[in-house]
């Protein structure tokens, strides 16, 4: 199934069953019922190394200054990004990188794992367990959203970085609330009224 950002689980999907459930940059957080009627495995690909599982991973390691980043692959559980791992690859984040140069890397990494993963099933070889743990909670909608807020009290070098860390094509960045009208940075590097 395809679906992008914002879309719903389609409902007639509770007829699903089968071996494997494969998460490949999916929009959906897979409901238990679903993952319990994958009889092999549930895999997810996640762009983000373990210090970063959940939603804006890319977003918080700009923020946070990383040196290196990474991507997960791991068994699915209810809860996100909680599952065993099977595989992490790690890379170098630029100081020069933007959500969307990460977003292109981890995507490259992410396509390589899934044919290493896919080929080692296909061939019914066991899938390898890291040796990695994820390494806190899942960041949530409301953090991601958080980081996308700017306020008058903030220096100019939280600003800068917060825009740095929340702007991507094609998508509202930073946003900041003057009374009852709110404005959202644009990656032309424009403030805009919504």
């Amino acid at each position: 199934m395809l679906g992008k950002r914002g879309d719903k689980l389609p409902e007639d999907i509770g007829w699903w069953k089968g071996d494997y459930i494969i998460s490949y940059l999916s929009p959906w957080i897979i409901p238990e019922y679903l993952l319990n009627r994958a009889n092999k495995a549930s895999i997810n690909f996640h762009p983000g190394p373990p210090e970063y599982p959940g939603i804006g991973c890319t977003n918080f390691a700009i923020y946070h200054g990383e040196n290196t980043f990474g991507i997960t692959c791991h068994h699915m559980n209810p809860k996100v990004d909680t599952g065993q791992l099977i595989t992490v690859k790690r890379f170098p984040l630029f100081t020069s990188d933007t959500v969307f140069s990460l977003t292109q890397r981890c995507y490259s990494y992410i396509l390589t794992t899934f044919y290493d993963t896919m080929s080692l099933i296909h061939e019914n070889k066991d899938l390898p367990v890291s040796n990695e743990n994820w390494k806190r909670k899942a960041y949530t909608k409301k953090e991601l959203n958080d980081l996308c807020k700017v306020t008058t009290d903030m220096t100019i070098s939280e600003v800068k970085k917060r825009i740095k860390a929340v702007t991507f094509p094609n998508a509202p960045g930073a946003v900041i609330q003057i009374g009852d009208i709110q404005f959202t940075y644009h990656e032309n590097e424009q403030w805009q009224i919504c």
